[in-house]
C-alpha cells in the first residue's frame, strides 16, 4: 500500500480517534468492542485500509487472544467453584475488623497476582475475589476494587510476564531476566509504593466510614474448587518457565486454562455451556479492532515520523528524551489504549535503535501511564467488565479524576528510579 494522501491520512486519524472515543465514552451504553470493530470496518469499507492489511493486524493479536481466553476460563471456573468466596473469607478474617488492613492486604495480593500472572490476570482473576471479600465484609467495594485497577498497571513491569505489552514493546530484543530485574526493580518498587500511598490517601475518607464485619460465614472449598485454585497456581508456574525461555505466553496460558476447566468439568460431570456462556467474549473483538486501528495508523506514516524524531532527540539529549518519551507515551496510552501505543512505541524504539534507558522509559510509560484513564490499558477495560458483572460501574470522568491524582507521582518516581541506575 502506497503512502496515503493528506486527505486520506486525516480521514484515517479521524476514524481512529472517533472509534477510540467510542471505546472510552460508550455512547448509548454499547459495549467497547462495538466501537473498536465499527472503526476497523469503516476503515476497510472506505478503502483507507486494505482488507489484507486489516487481517494481518488481527492475526498479530493471536498471542493476546490466546492469553485472554486462558485467563478468562480460569477466572470463570474459579468463580463458579466459589474459590473467590473462600479466599474472601480468609481475607476478611485476616483483616480483623480493620478496613485499612483489608485495603493493604488486597494491595499486596494484587501486586503478587500482577507480578506472577500478569496485569490482565489481576483484572480478570482478582477483581471477583476482591468484590466477594468486600461483600462478605459488608463494606463499600469500590475502594478495594480501585486497588485491582491501579496495581494491575503499577506492578506490570516487575517481570516481563507481568504485562503482555512488555513483550510487544521489546519483541525479539527482550532483555534476559536478570538484566530486566537490574533495570526495573527500583522503578517498579517506587511505582508500587507511590501508587499505594496516593490510592490510600484518596480513599482514606471512604475507608474511615467502613466497618469491616468479622462474623463472616466460612465457605468450605470443594474438591473442584481446589482443582481450580491449583490450575491458577500451575498457570503462574508455566508463565514463569515460558518467560525464562523467551517464548510467547498466549498458547501456554490457553492450554493451562482449557486443561484446568476441562478437569473441573470432568469431575463435576458437566457445566461446559454455563462456563462458555458467562465468559466475556466481547473482549476479543475489542482487542482485534484495536490491532486493526494500529495497522491503519501505521499506513499514515506515523511510525516513520516517530522513529526519526526519537532517533534525533536521543542523539541530542538522551536523558531529556527518556523523560519526555516516558511521559508522552504515558499520555498516548490513554488516547489510543496501551496495546496499540505499545505496538507503535515498540516498533519506533527498535527502528530508532535508542539506548536501554530510553527504551526502558518508554516501557514504563506504556505500563504505568494507563492508570490515568479507564481505557488506558486492556487490563483496566477487563476490570470494568468484571465490576459491571457484579453490578458496579465507574464513569470515565470519575476514574480520570482519581488517575490524575494517583498516576503522575508514580510515573515521575519510576522514571527517576530508572535514570538513577
Amino acid at each position: 500500500m502506497g503512502a496515503l494522501t493528506p486527505t486520506l491520512t486525516l480521514a484515517t486519524w479521524a476514524i481512529a480517534g472517533l472509534a477510540t472515543l467510542g471505546v472510552i465514552l460508550r455512547p448509548f451504553s454499547w459495549p467497547e468492542a462495538v466501537w473498536a470493530v465499527a472503526g476497523a470496518v469503516l476503515l476497510i469499507v472506505l478503502g483507507l485500509l486494505p482488507w489484507q492489511a486489516a487481517l494481518d493486524g488481527v492475526l498479530k493479536g493471536t498471542d493476546v487472544y490466546l492469553f485472554l481466553i486462558g485467563m478468562m476460563l480460569l477466572s470463570e471456573i474459579a468463580r463458579k467453584e466459589r474459590l473467590f468466596d473462600w479466599l474472601a473469607g480468609i481475607a476478611v478474617r485476616q483483616a480483623r475488623g480493620s478496613a485499612t488492613r483489608l485495603f493493604l492486604l488486597v494491595y499486596v495480593v494484587g501486586t503478587l497476582v500482577t507480578v506472577f500472572l500478569s496485569n490482565d490476570a489481576c483484572a480478570v482473576v482478582l477483581t471477583p475475589a476482591v468484590y466477594a471479600a468486600a461483600k462478605a465484609a459488608r463494606a463499600e467495594p469500590l475502594p478495594y476494587l480501585f486497588v485491582c485497577a491501579f496495581i494491575a498497571n503499577a506492578a506490570s513491569f516487575v517481570l516481563p510476564i507481568s504485562n503482555p505489552a512488555n513483550l510487544v514493546v521489546y519483541a525479539a530484543h527482550m532483555p534476559p531476566l536478570l538484566h530486566w530485574l537490574a533495570r526495573f526493580a527500583l522503578p517498579s518498587a517506587l511505582a508500587i509504593l507511590a501508587t499505594y500511598a496516593m490510592l490510600r490517601i484518596s480513599q482514606n475518607a471512604a475507608l474511615r466510614r467502613v466497618e469491616v464485619a468479622t462474623d463472616v460465614e466460612a465457605v468450605t472449598l470443594s474438591a473442584t474448587g481446589k482443582v481450580a485454585g491449583l490450575g491458577i497456581v500451575a498457570t503462574a508456574i508455566v508463565l514463569l518457565a515460558t518467560s525464562a525461555y523467551g517464548l510467547e505466553l498466549g498458547l501456554p496460558t490457553f492450554v493451562s486454562g482449557v486443561a484446568a476447566t476441562l478437569l473441573v468439568l470432568a469431575i463435576r460431570r458437566g457445566g461446559l455451556l454455563d462456563v462458555v456462556k458467562d465468559v466475556s467474549w466481547s473482549v476479543l473483538p475489542l482487542v482485534a479492532g484495536l490491532f486493526v486501528l494500529v495497522e491503519a495508523l501505521k499506513a499514515t506514516g506515523i511510525l516513520r515520523l516517530i522513529a526519526d524524531g526519537l532517533k534525533a532527540s536521543a542523539h541530542d539529549a538522551p536523558e531529556a528524551t527518556a523523560w519526555a518519551g516516558g511521559a508522552l507515551v504515558a499520555v498516548l496510552c490513554n488516547l489510543v489504549n496501551n496495546l496499540p501505543a505499545g505496538l507503535l512505541a515498540g516498533a519506533a524504539v527498535q527502528s530508532a535503535d535508542v539506548s536501554e534507558k530510553i527504551a526502558g522509559a518508554i516501557l514504563i510509560g506504556v505500563d504505568l501511564g494507563p492508570n490515568l484513564s479507564v481505557t488506558g490499558s486492556l487490563a483496566t477495560i477487563l476490570w470494568l467488565v468484571a465490576i459491571r458483572r457484579e453490578g458496579e460501574d465507574v464513569g470515565a470522568l470519575r476514574f480520570l479524576r482519581l488517575g490524575l491524582f494517583v498516576m503522575p507521582p508514580a510515573l515521575a518516581l519510576a522514571l527517576a528510579g530508572l535514570l538513577l541506575i
